[in-house]
Parts: C-alpha cells; sequence; structure tokens
C-alpha cells in the first residue's frame, strides 16, 4: 500500500469529485487567495451509503450525494441538509430527513487533509 494516497491535480478542476480508494477527493473551487480548495472525506453517505466519489461539489463547497442530495461540509464531514428522498422517491420527506440529519451530524464522514504537492493532489 502507497505511504500517500494520490490523484493528478488535472483530474480534478473545481467542482468535482474522484474516487481515491477509500476516500471522495474534490476541489472546492478557488478559495480567498485564489487557490484551488481541495478535500477528502470518507466515501460512503451516512443516508443510505451512496458512493459520494460519484457526488457533486455545489456552489456552497459543500459535497451533495448522488443518490438523494444530502449535503456535507468537507471541511467537518457533518452533513448540513438530509436527504430529499428515500429508496427510489425524490420527494419531500420533512420528518425522515431531519432524523438523518440528526444522524449525520453524530456520525459525521471522516475528514483527511489533502494538498497539492507538484502536479499531484496527496491525501496526508
Amino acid at each position: 500500500m502507497p505511504e500517500h494516497d494520490s490523484v493528478p491535480a488535472a483530474e480534478l478542476p473545481p467542482g468535482t469529485v474522484r474516487r481515491v480508494g477509500d476516500w471522495a477527493v474534490g476541489n472546492r473551487g478557488p478559495g480567498p487567495d485564489g487557490g484551488d480548495r481541495y478535500f477528502a472525506v470518507s466515501r460512503r453517505c451516512r443516508h443510505q451509503l451512496a458512493d459520494l466519489a460519484e457526488g457533486s461539489v455545489d456552489a456552497d463547497g459543500c459535497l451533495v450525494c448522488p443518490w438523494h442530495q444530502s449535503r456535507y461540509d468537507v471541511r467537518t464531514g457533518e452533513m448540513v441538509e438530509g436527504p430529499r428522498g428515500f429508496l427510489g422517491y425524490h420527494g419531500p420527506t420533512p420528518v425522515y430527513s431531519q432524523l438523518v440529519r440528526a444522524l449525520g451530524q453524530l456520525a459525521r464522514l471522516r475528514v483527511r487533509r489533502a494538498v497539492r504537492t507538484g502536479d499531484d493532489v496527496v491525501l496526508e
């Protein structure tokens, strides 16, 4: 097993997410200094275990689950918005969404530091 997991920075333009082993690695886009803001979080959504590496990054820099649009703060791993559906249903589920969100605040995603080193984004 390599000492560091990495992905070429060219494969992580702003707003994208890629799979790197057990991690969903992405780019939140330019920060205040103009540099890209990379992140790495565990890959499984706390709702129904969707692969977050297949998700997207929204305008707020949150990772969005591809199945039911749960949103995660990639800096803390906390679910900041619950799911918009269950199984094959995509629509309002207010009480259920609140319950899943509460679980997502307690059972946060694991967070790992991701930094650009040369042409790669390396997980430390």
